[in-house]
């Protein structure tokens, strides 16, 4: 498993993953995107987590396939933290693919961007989610109360933080 740079080419997967309603229920995204839109992203973004605020990055699976989307979000150099994203195609989970990104992902906050933590933000019924974290080090801090809205319910979240 690899993590690189978003290309032209990644227009389809990610159009794809932003217009899943589905995830829209936990993350700040509530609108489709278009792929002009989108295009327009990739095109002009820097790849520079300091520039962007944000670093977006295609989970690609040894056969050079992409697989799904890791992100760093939220980047706050003050505090050297970032909200962590990720987004495993349903072909392609529970094959390792989301472990070994969120591994990379901290070696990266550790070793290029120097951060002190990174978090995330799950809700609480996505066992699987909040169980992957757990493994790969991250801790429950808190539960954020009907924190996420799936526009019928409210669902409790619970952040979850690693310190690197």
């Amino acid at each position: 498993m690899t993590l690189r740079a978003l290309e032209p080419e990644d227009l389809d997967l990610l159009y794809q993953i932003e217009n899943n309603r589905e995830l829209w229920q936990v993350g700040a995204t509530n609108v489709p995107y278009s792929r002009y839109t989108l295009h327009d992203y990739i095109a002009t973004s820097s790849d520079d987590i300091f520039a962007d605020r944000q670093v977006r990055l295609i989970v690609e699976n040894e056969q050079g396939e992409a697989v799904g989307i890791a992100d760093l979000v939220h980047f706050d150099p003050q505090h050297q933290r970032a909200e962590v994203g990720i987004v495993i195609l349903p072909a392609f989970r529970r094959k390792g693919y989301a472990a070994a990104a969120i591994q990379a992902l901290c070696d990266y906050a550790i070793r290029i961007v120097h951060l002190h933590q990174l978090y995330a933000i799950i809700d609480q019924t996505n066992v699987a989610a909040v169980s992957l974290f757990k493994k790969e080090g991250f801790t429950t801090q808190n539960v954020l109360s009907e924190w996420l809205f799936d526009g019928r319910k409210y669902h409790d979240a619970v952040l979850m933080q690693r310190f690197l």
